[in-house]
């Protein structure tokens, strides 16, 4: 028996979770290009001491103007030369803080590749991840909603609701 009474909204809830899997098996495609850029050319390698977080709004390394998008940097801004520290773009704070378990996959990911080049697939696959937890953060939301909408009283850890 499903854990709702209300048939349309367990129809609902069976939707938005396909699309939950869907995002978290990465085969939700973006609609376009992808949020998240990799704009600077450099050797791709994750330094130590990064991944590195510059939020909208603060100044990143090596510059004087406010970032506009967030960024997750992967190197340092070299001292000497013009070599700038490379980085993801368009990683908003909330992809970035979102937690799985104990711990952020954002920065997990990056920082089990210290010391290594990103390919061009890892490069790749780092924007899909940015974009499956964008769309896991909307669809959590839209769970939220059609739970509050339906009228349905429901309690994450109540007997009988899986936790």
């Amino acid at each position: 028996m499903p854990p709702v009474d209300d048939a349309g909204l367990f129809r609902a809830l069976v939707d938005l979770g396909g699309r939950l899997t869907a995002a978290h098996l990465l085969e939700s495609a973006p609609q376009g290009e992808p949020a998240a850029s990799f704009p600077v050319t450099g050797d791709n390698v994750v330094e130590k001491g990064h991944p590195k977080y510059c939020a909208p709004g603060e100044i990143p390394q090596g510059e004087s103007v406010p970032a506009e998008r967030g960024r997750v940097y992967i190197s340092a801004s070299a001292k000497v030369g013009n070599t700038r520290g490379q980085y993801f773009d368009g990683i908003a704070p909330e992809v970035w803080e979102f937690r799985v378990g104990g711990y952020q996959p954002m920065d997990k990911w990056l920082k089990d590749r210290r010391g290594r080049e990103l390919s061009f697939g890892d490069i790749a696959h780092y924007r899909r991840i940015a974009h499956a937890l964008q769309e896991t953060i909307a669809l959590m939301a839209e769970v939220d909603a059609a739970i509050a909408n339906s009228g349905t009283p429901w309690q994450w850890g109540a007997p009988g609701v899986a936790d």
